[in-house]
């Protein structure tokens, strides 16, 4: 199974220099039951990227939490056994998909890392400060959020980690 683990930058030097993504349990996101049900979908592919895309509005809210981290999202895609994934209980919105990894990652068998671009820089900042009166409900804040979404999330190998770093 493909999981996606939000991080930030800081958060992926951490896994870099530690070698893995940890410590367990690590909050990652999946193809689950609930998200195949909600996104009503067959196609592996359009479900993997809305797992993905779980995970980048998650580095989202980690980037609200952490006013000192680079304003860009990031996800690391791994892939590891079925058992190794538990879906989280959650009926709202931003539970579908998500999953607990009971073990620590090993970094090197992550299947990539995906960054945000720089020209996505400008939208990111400002939905990382409309994310709490978007969950607040205020539609504007909302939409703000939805413009970084909009930006799709470069694809790097492991090994490219550490000049995302620089």
């Amino acid at each position: 199974m493909r999981v996606y683990v939000p991080l930030t930058l800081p958060g992926l030097a951490e896994a870099h220099e530690a070698g893995e993504l940890g410590p367990a349990p690590l909050t990652a996101y999946a193809v689950t039951p609930g998200l195949r049900e909600w996104f009503v979908s067959d196609d592996m592919e359009e479900l993997e990227y809305a797992a993905l895309s779980r995970a980048a509005a998650a580095s989202l809210r980690m980037l609200a939490e952490d006013g000192a981290a680079p304003r860009k999202r990031v996800v690391v895609a791994v892939d590891v056994d079925d058992e190794a994934a538990t879906a989280l209980p959650g009926a709202e919105e931003a539970a579908l998909g998500r999953v607990a990894l009971a073990e620590a990652v090993r970094l090197v068998v992550a299947a990539a890392v995906h960054v945000d671009a720089e020209d996505a820089l400008e939208d990111v900042e400002a939905a990382v400060r409309a994310v709490p009166a978007a969950d607040r409900g205020d539609e504007d804040a909302r939409s703000t959020v939805d413009g970084a979404e909009e930006h799709e999330l470069l694809w790097f190998g492991v090994q490219e980690i550490p000049g995302l770093l620089k």
